[in-house]
């Protein structure tokens, strides 16, 4: 890790490490909470909150007191200054909006006073909040100056969604959209893509999942900018609606093309979680939930950029079993995250209960043993641990893991994160009361 130095009174020097601290979106309770690792793997700390050193609001109080907010995933700036975090369906109350298609909002939170105990449970480390140009706003990935946001649903509609959109960092101005195209081998759309009036947005759309009419919008969740060896670059989203991903050429999209997206990529059920290797070179889809029969998943994929970008036929180089040896299995795959030097791949299977660790290699040559480690959850309580985020500190040498189910009343502080040592494959630190079926997570280091 790296170390600072620091002028001691005496004109000595010493070494003050960095720390590191996981920075978790509380999901139905909106708070982004911050949790010190050091104190997070502390056996005496073990399964309890005081790892917990700060809870951000997302949003302010509505005028009632209430609280505000749908916080579902996040990313942080490149400086590691700045926090955006995803309100799925923008400032609303939890309890009272149990549906889906709100308008989706970015929070901007300072990092520094987020990790400020003094700030716990106040607003003082959210700046501004951006609209992120949709509905159901769930991927994000940064561009130099801007926001690259996938928009999952319609006004109102859990189905209906189409767009991806591109939102400037500093003001919140959207700079631009891309419109998916519609409809899937058994399902044809009679809405014309770009949308143009008096046509859109969609009406008579199903309102919540699980509905046999899915199949025309592909509701883009995950989100993954791809880089091919020639050095251009694809936005990858991961379409629930109409089981594929899609791969935009970002250049086009750049230029104000609103048709960027150059290929679908079919076979991807239930597509729902995503990253990337640090290369760029591999996109990782994990296959959720289905949206049309409510069926799971127990696979992810392995799509090469470069044959994405070029349109060959066999763009995915492996799908793995993961969470059971079972094939007849459910596990729900939900979040994976990549270790820094691209060797595994981290994966909560939140019906499973447990966390996959994959050899990425592998799984790209299609050993049948891809799949190296798999840790068990628990919880003291008896609920289910319900996996569902995930992330990797900076050294690579822990994976952290958010999970909980998301149970009534939403001011629950039922949500756990786990640490799991990558070297002893083991967890080694159990943090308490983090929000409520917490979902994003990330890490940073001061």
């Amino acid at each position: 890790m790296l170390a600072s130095l620091l002028a001691t009174p005496g004109g000595a020097q010493e070494v003050e490490e960095e720390q590191t601290y996981i920075l978790a979106a509380g999901r139905r309770l909106p708070y982004l909470y911050a949790i010190s690792l050091a104190d997070a793997i502390e056996p005496a700390n073990d399964n309890t909150a005081n790892a917990i050193i700060s809870r951000s609001k997302v949003a302010l109080d509505r005028l009632d007191g209430r609280l505000l907010g749908d916080p579902a995933n996040l990313i942080v700036s490149e400086d590691g200054g700045t926090v955006y975090v995803v309100n799925h369906h923008g400032s609303i109350d939890n309890a009272e909006f149990m549906q889906h298609g709100g308008r989706g909002q970015i929070a901007v939170l300072d990092v520094d006073a987020v990790l400020d105990p003094q700030n716990d449970r106040t607003p003082k480390a959210l700046q501004r909040h951006l609209d992120s140009g949709g509905f159901g706003a769930i991927g994000v990935a940064l561009l130099p100056d801007m926001l690259v946001i996938s928009n999952a649903e319609n006004n109102l509609t859990e189905d209906g969604g189409n767009r991806i959109t591109f939102v400037d960092r500093r003001t919140g101005s959207l700079r631009g959209t891309v419109e998916l195209a519609l409809g899937s081998p058994d399902f044809d759309c009679d809405y014309p893509v770009p949308y143009v009036s008096p046509y859109g947005p969609p009406r008579n759309v199903a309102t919540l999942s699980p509905d046999p009419g899915w199949g025309c919008f592909p509701d883009p969740n995950g989100l993954a900018l791809g880089r091919a060896s020639n050095g251009n670059s694809y936005v990858f989203t991961a379409n629930g609606g109409t089981d594929d991903v899609s791969v935009i050429d970002l250049a086009r999209a750049l230029e104000g093309d609103r048709r960027a997206e150059i290929r679908r990529i079919p076979g991807h059920t239930a597509a729902w979680g995503m990253t990337v290797t640090p290369n760029g070179r591999h996109i990782i889809v994990a296959g959720g939930r289905s949206q049309k029969d409510n069926s799971v998943g127990n696979t992810i994929s392995i799509i090469d950029v470069d044959r994405a970008a070029s349109g060959a036929g066999d763009t995915v180089v492996a799908q793995i079993l993961v969470g059971t040896e079972d094939p007849l299995e459910p596990t729900l795959p939900m979040i994976p995250s990549v270790t820094p030097d691209g060797q595994e791949v981290i994966l909560p299977n939140a019906l499973a209960n447990n966390v996959s660790i994959m050899n990425l290699e592998l799984a790209i040559s299609g050993d049948p043993d891809a799949e190296v480690a798999r840790i068990p959850l628990f919880r003291t309580d008896g609920q289910p641990a319900s996996p569902r985020g995930s992330a990797i500190t900076s050294d690579g040498r822990y994976a952290v893991i958010s999970g909980g189910l998301g149970l009534q009343p939403f001011s629950q502080e039922i949500g756990h994160v786990y640490v799991i040592d990558l070297v002893s494959r083991s967890v080694v630190g159990t943090v308490t009361g983090v929000g409520n079926a917490p979902y994003g997570l990330s890490t940073v280091s001061r």
